[in-house]
């Protein structure tokens, strides 16, 4: 499988601003020579190098100190193949067991008990996202950046990352450890960067995407953290920029059937 990703940013920074990026595929497919990509920053008309941080996950987070005016980001990949499953650790089953901001695990346990008591876990990931998927409606433009999973199921609709927490808070009111990953998605309509819940089983980490907008397979792991604060593909810090354009395409050479009930892990 060859799968091609880009993005396209336009900013207008009105006051000198510190812009966190996350948008870049993490740093496995780099390491496991699949990756080949290009970073072109324009500030100002003059190009710009970003700082890489590397955080947990192979998560890589470009730093731009930018000054007044319009800024430009262009990047784009190229990925040959699947890579193995990133390393799964102790603290990690953890970690992903707690409540965060926009996972409130511990508000939705009675109704993640009452919904799934007695299931084994090894229907939980299918069972949980098939009950969220036919619950909510896809509404572009139905939520705000800061709905939660508890305010998603009482409004019973959002987008992708709505379904995610969703589907995490639920995974983890249940002891499943469960994440978000921010991907690139080949096959998904409206094409955007897509976010999906990653829970823990049978040793590794799989997909689960109540969504069903894309095939997991093809899916290009870009952020993952606990809930979508880990995950945005733009963070604004010590000033002002405003998102003018954005422009998101990926695509793959096959786009294979994906059967929700199948354990699928990114690669």
């Amino acid at each position: 499988m060859q799968r091609t990703a880009t993005a396209h940013l336009e900013l207008d920074v009105t006051s000198p601003a510190t812009l966190a990026l996350e948008i870049g595929v993490a740093q496995p497919y780099l390491d496991a020579g699949a990756a080949t990509e290009t970073w072109a920053i324009t500030a100002n008309g003059q190009s710009v190098t970003p700082q890489e941080l590397l955080t947990q996950h192979g998560t890589r987070v470009h730093v731009v100190n930018a000054e007044i005016g319009p800024l430009t980001l262009d990047y784009s990949v190229t990925v040959q193949g699947r890579i193995d499953p990133i390393e799964v650790t102790e603290w990690d089953l953890l970690r992903y067991l707690r409540p965060s901001r926009y996972c409130e695990s511990d508000a939705l346990a009675p109704t993640a008990k009452a919904e799934f008591a007695g299931l084994p876990a090894s229907d939980l990931l299918a069972s949980v996202s098939s009950w969220v998927g036919t619950r909510l409606s896809y509404v572009p433009g139905s939520s705000l950046p800061t709905d939660g999973a508890t305010r998603t199921l009482l409004a019973r609709q959002g987008v992708c990352r709505d379904y995610a927490h969703l589907v995490v808070a639920l995974l983890r009111s249940l002891d499943v450890p469960a994440r978000l990953v921010a991907v690139y998605a080949p096959g998904l309509d409206p094409m955007d960067f897509h976010a999906v819940a990653e829970a823990y089983l049978k040793g590794q980490w799989h997909v689960v995407d109540a969504t069903t907008l894309a095939p997991r397979e093809t899916l290009l792991r870009i952020s993952t953290g606990l809930d979508a604060s880990d995950t945005a593909f733009l963070s604004v810090h010590h000033g002002q920029a405003a998102l003018q354009a954005i422009e998101v395409s990926a695509v793959a050479d096959v786009l294979p059937n994906d059967d929700v009930t199948q354990l699928v892990t990114l690669g």
